[in-house]
């Protein structure tokens, strides 16, 4: 969209959610750090677009990305780093538990994929 796209804005997120999937798989192995966004009060999470009673948590692979969100609604977060491995032992376990869902590499519109944890689990798993 025309004016849309910051021109400070180096992100690598693209219309495409399934490459920004992708994307987000690559580069949190590469870093081994996944970026929420967290406030005082805990960390950022939406209702899910496709499923009933879901909560969907957003998750990016750069800090950038996770900052690009920080205004408007969300001018109380900040972007928090978690290690993949507390991501893969720790998180990804208790969202299944919690029946949530993860939002990887949403762009900059808040639009991406919803994918279950164990499916993240398992990608990250068959891939690293």
């Amino acid at each position: 969209m025309p004016g849309q796209s910051p021109d400070t804005n180096t992100s690598a997120l693209t219309d495409d959610e399934e490459a920004n999937y992708d994307l987000f798989i690559d580069q949190i192995q590469q870093t081994g750090q996944v970026w929420g966004l967290k406030a005082d009060d805990g960390w950022a999470v939406c209702p899910s677009l496709e499923f009933e009673k879901t909560d969907v948590f957003p998750f990016w692979s750069s800090e950038a990305d996770a900052k690009s969100h920080c205004s408007d609604d969300w001018d109380i977060y900040t972007p928090a780093a978690l290690t993949l491995e507390d991501f893969v032992v720790n998180w990804l376990p208790g969202m299944h538990e919690d029946e949530v869902m993860v939002g990887p590499n949403w762009n900059s519109e808040l639009s991406g994929v919803e994918v279950e944890p164990a499916d993240v689990a398992e990608r990250l798993g068959n891939e690293g």
